[in-house]
């Protein structure tokens, strides 16, 4: 679903509704957790999922990945309370659908970065220097890791030495 954002013109996400009746204390939550009954996750999902939605949302950007955190989170809340008791639920979930959020994140830039074919290309970069011949091999190499030396020593410079005014 979308809905139009703050900005004019600009679609946004709009949360899914979420059904049940009026919400929980937390207090009465974590006792459900705690007793391993069921109604902690639809109890959690009813209090809490919007938000974890909005958290999920704001770093993937795809509802389908949101919502798959989501339920990752309750899967997740459920095998670790207990052991923890946590005192607050909001921060406990948001910390827990952040990281899976964030970590789905990372592994999907990887796959798009890479796509299996990296040693495709290893491949071919072998077959354009030759393994015998060394200097052939420097006469490439060579440049490539002074301009890589280069531009390393220009970042420090801008990031790290101050502006002489």
């Amino acid at each position: 679903m979308k809905g139009l954002s703050k900005k004019l013109g600009e679609p946004c996400e709009v949360l899914p509704k979420r059904k049940g009746g009026g919400k929980m204390e937390d207090s009465r939550i974590i006792e459900l957790y705690e007793s391993r009954d069921q109604q902690a996750i639809s109890q959690s999902d009813m209090k809490y999922g919007g938000y974890c939605y909005s958290v999920g949302y704001n770093i993937l950007g795809v509802r389908e990945d949101t919502e798959e955190c989501v339920n990752e989170t309750w899967l997740r809340a459920w095998n670790s309370i207990p052991p923890q008791k946590p005192r607050m639920l909001s921060a406990f979930f948001g910390r827990i659908t952040r990281n899976i959020a964030f970590d789905r994140y990372r592994a999907s830039k990887a796959a798009k970065r890479g796509k299996g074919e990296i040693a495709a290309v290893l491949e071919e970069l072998d077959e354009c220097i030759p393994d015998n011949d060394t200097t052939e091999r420097q006469k490439y190499i060579s440049p490539a890791i002074l301009v890589c030396n280069a531009y390393k020593r220009d970042i420090k410079k801008v990031c790290y030495e101050p502006e002489h005014s």
